[in-house]
């Protein structure tokens, strides 16, 4: 494989990117069904499934109540649901493959590291401690602080500001082709990471500047890169 370019900056999605994480929505809905619906084996639509991985928190599980008409208040459901994530980003947690190797080989040559994330700032936190790759990232921002989900191209654009990097030198890793397709719209740089919890890879792929497929992991990132 060719080298792909010179790179300043690091924008990483945490969920399904550096983590494996996506699982946990099978506790989610699980919790969902015995909480709200005394049916533990709730399952939404696929259209809504989908929809809710891009989308902060709060937003996705408004969302899903408004659909299943679940309680009065969302904010019920969101809480509920911060605390299945919480207590399986504290207690079940791990890295992607390759995810600790490749982040030290980008930091100690000096690349900018920051995640841009649809969890709730807390939350990633918890995730990135949990996994020992806290120490390699500048900052979080998510599109909890932003207001805006991945389908817009914000919360990189404000990584990107944080970093104080350019477009043309800031690469942005993810598993999801709407914020993949949202950021290269935008002008970065973009590596799509295969998921199996994730949906659409071939779109992921197409919306990729370099696709991590099914089979590979991040160690085959390093070397592949210029520094400037």
């Amino acid at each position: 494989m060719d080298k792909l370019g010179a790179i300043r900056g690091g924008i990483f999605d945490m969920d399904g990117t550096l983590i494996n994480s996506l699982i946990v929505w099978e506790d989610i809905w699980r919790g969902i069904g015995r909480i709200f619906l005394s049916d533990e084996s709730f399952r939404p639509s696929y259209e809504v499934d989908k929809a809710v991985r891009t989308l902060a928190l709060s937003d996705a599980m408004a969302l899903v109540n408004r659909t299943y008409s679940l309680t009065e208040n969302s904010e019920d459901v969101t809480l509920a649901v911060s605390d299945i994530i919480r207590d399986f980003y504290e207690n079940k947690l791990e890295p992607k493959a390759g995810a600790s190797e490749f982040l030290e080989y980008l930091s100690s040559n000096g690349v900018k590291l920051c995640i841009a994330s649809a969890s709730a700032p807390d939350l990633a936190r918890v995730a990135l401690r949990r996994c020992q790759l806290e120490k390699y990232f500048l900052g979080i921002v998510t599109c909890v602080d932003i207001g805006k989900g991945k389908e817009h191209p914000d919360v990189f654009l404000a990584a990107k500001d944080f970093l104080g990097t350019e477009l043309e030198d800031t690469f942005v890793f993810e598993d999801s082709f709407v914020a993949l397709e949202s950021a290269k719209r935008a002008g970065f740089k973009t590596v799509g990471v295969y998921d199996r919890c994730n949906f659409d890879h071939d779109r992921l792929e197409r919306s990729s500047n370099y696709f991590l497929g099914e089979g590979t992991d991040f160690k085959s990132l390093i070397g592949k890169f210029d520094f400037v």
